[in-house]
């Protein structure tokens, strides 16, 4: 079941790939649906493409396609097949030829800025109304948040001093990704994650530091990371 705004935009979407065979902007979603940020239109998108209702095709950030509509959705008389078949019956789809692949655009999202990481406080603690604009082709579904990285203790890794890490919020995690961790719920740290003879053990990327090691109950993931952003000056 999907909410009335998923609705709305999945509606949206498959009607102007119908009119053009290119998906709409970040920017022409945000106005059809009438909300205030582009953040809403990406948090839209992410939890169609978690319901396999659409995917974004890769490299391309204004690419999005249609793969199946809700069932009680129908498009409007105007966009109908000539045979008078609904929009979203199955074999009219397969019938229909593909649309010419989007053209890229340079859609740009705002997410949250929760300071700098290895700041000595929780997340949660870092909470503000600072926002960092990030082209949508560098995330992917699910909600993210950015974090200045401190320190060189993750260089190996090509992550330096002033960059802003975009992390994917999650408290799960594989072994050998790089996370977030809150240590002792006093300090959030970008580390490797991974699991040794019942401990935690926090790697960094850079040979000066040695690894971190710690009961299960005294980390906590809260988020990995998606990408990097940098700025030359």
């Amino acid at each position: 079941m999907l909410t009335a705004k998923q609705h709305e935009l999945i509606r949206f979407i498959q009607s102007r790939l119908e009119e053009t065979g290119i998906s709409p902007s970040f920017e022409e979603m945000k106005e059809a649906l009438d909300l205030k940020s582009k953040s809403g239109v990406h948090r839209l998108i992410s939890a169609l493409e978690e319901r396999g209702f659409i995917r974004r095709l890769p490299n391309r950030a204004r690419a999005l396609e249609v793969l199946k509509q809700p069932e009680d959705v129908n498009s409007s008389p105007a966009r109908l097949p000539a045979s008078g078949t609904a929009a979203n019956d199955v074999s009219t789809l397969a019938a229909k030829p593909s649309a010419p692949p989007p053209t890229p655009a340079n859609d740009v999202i705002e997410i949250p800025l929760h300071g700098r990481i290895a700041a000595g406080a929780p997340i949660e603690a870092l909470e503000s109304h600072s926002t960092l604009p990030v082209p949508a082709a560098l995330l992917g579904a699910g909600e993210h948040y950015a974090l200045e990285v401190s320190g060189d203790s993750m260089v190996e890794a090509g992550i330096f001093d002033g960059d802003f890490a975009l992390v994917k919020r999650t408290d799960t995690a594989r072994d050998g990704e790089i996370v977030v961790a809150l240590v002792r719920n006093e300090e959030a740290t970008l580390k490797y994650l991974r699991r040794e003879n019942g401990k935690i053990r926090l790697d960094p990327a850079n040979a000066l530091y040695e690894p971190q090691i710690y009961e299960p109950h005294e980390v906590v993931v809260q988020g990995k990371l998606a990408g990097l952003l940098r700025r030359y000056h």
